[in-house]
């Protein structure tokens, strides 16, 4: 049963809580816009499916009481009331008229907030996602205590799911294998709340984010799932052109070789009709096209893949990016049987990701380097530094 839609007795403060997803809707943002008491009244039972007896045990009153104030014979007028109201149907106080320095600090947060946001996703792309995490930590702990308080809004709650699909991924960045279902853990979290809001982009966005951190967390095929579902879901050829690469990904990390060769197809048809992004442009799709034929068992192909020139670069390339490339560009090197190559590329990947702190990465050139027992003492020391700064 869904909580949201088919509540039968909302008698406890935890019920009220849930009330708050709802007013999200976009259905619900007309009737708080009259800001009339009545309107909101009959919304929140026509929604929740609760006679005038239940809502008036929520809100200490008899059915009396109710019927009047949604007919309109009786009015609250004092502000005690209003706020008492406001905080057993989870709704902004100001929606009733009531407003105080907590309003206002409420209003500013949201304008901080999204300037946060903004900014650690700017970190995390130019190679700084521990500095991301540190500044989304606190900002996500207020945004949820806000909404375990009952006291949210529109606003709030697309911050809140923005927050929560950032740090997620910013953790993606930071943190070793063994670990990366936490980073998961929060971008499926944004889903709960993306799920209030009629916004087809915002959803793909949340599918896409979470299903890329599903597959780094091992969990191909719910990865492969989520990616399809916001490949269907994007409004437009942008934001499918930003899905793609990654369900290649997850279908090449899966061993699907016909959704592999599809996505990447599809791709390289959209890089000339879209805007070149630090996930969409010719250099991240090679190395996405090299990683899915060796995972697809198509390593010769791969390694006549290499040796064509890799594509210049469109656009300032994320540091992160450079690390992913060095070892899989390596790793081509290394099958192929250019041992020295190998050596050169997946050294300076070390280095790289020890600087950047991307333990996953080093662990992917442990993977790699079979052969190559320098490389791998190398990478593990440089791991065993970060796995020390992060129990820390």
């Amino acid at each position: 049963m869904d909580a949201f839609t088919s509540v039968s007795r909302p008698a406890t403060r935890r019920s009220a809580r849930l009330v708050s997803w709802r007013w999200a809707a976009p259905e619900a943002q007309g009737v708080l816009a009259t800001r009339d008491l009545a309107s909101i009244l009959k919304y929140y039972r026509h929604v929740h499916g609760t006679s005038q007896l239940e809502t008036g045990e929520l809100l200490g009153y008899d059915k009396t009481y109710i019927s009047a104030l949604e007919l309109g014979k009786r009015h609250l007028s004092d502000v005690g009331s209003l706020r008492h109201v406001a905080e057993r149907l989870a709704l902004p106080a100001h929606v009733l008229g009531v407003t105080d320095p907590a309003d206002t600090d409420h209003r500013a947060m949201i304008q901080f907030g999204t300037s946060t946001v903004r900014l650690a996703e700017v970190a995390r792309q130019c190679g700084r996602a521990a500095e991301a995490v540190a500044e989304l930590w606190p900002l996500v702990a207020r945004l949820e205590a806000r909404a375990r308080d009952g006291s949210t809004e529109r606003g709030v709650l697309r911050l809140l799911a923005h927050a929560r699909l950032n740090l997620g991924t910013a953790l993606g960045n930071v943190l070793p294998e063994e670990r990366l279902a936490t980073a998961a853990h929060w971008t499926a979290k944004s889903l709960d709340v993306v799920r209030a809001f009629d916004d087809r982009a915002l959803t793909t966005t949340a599918l896409r984010m979470h299903g890329n951190e599903l597959r780094k967390a091992g969990l191909l095929g719910a990865a492969v799932d989520r990616l399809n579902q916001a490949a269907v879901t994007a409004p437009g050829t942008e934001e499918r052109a930003a899905v793609l690469p990654l369900l290649a990904r997850a279908a090449g990390a899966l061993g699907n070789a016909m959704l592999f060769d599809q996505a990447v197809r599809e791709a390289h048809q959209l890089l000339d009709t879209v805007e070149h992004t630090s996930l969409v442009n010719p250099s991240a799709l090679y190395e996405i096209h090299l990683r899915g034929l060796i995972s697809t068992g198509r390593t010769r192909d791969a390694i006549r893949h290499a040796e064509a020139a890799p594509p210049a670069p469109t656009i300032a390339v994320a540091p992160q990016w450079r690390v992913i490339e060095l070892i899989t560009t390596g790793r081509v090197r290394l099958l192929a049987g250019d041992s020295h190559g190998a050596t050169q590329l997946l050294a300076a990947a070390v280095r790289e990701a020890q600087a950047q702190r991307l333990p996953h990465q080093l662990q992917r050139v442990q993977r790699t380097v079979g052969r190559l027992p320098d490389i791998h003492d190398a990478a593990t020391r440089a791991l065993a530094q970060l796995r020390t700064e992060i129990a820390a």
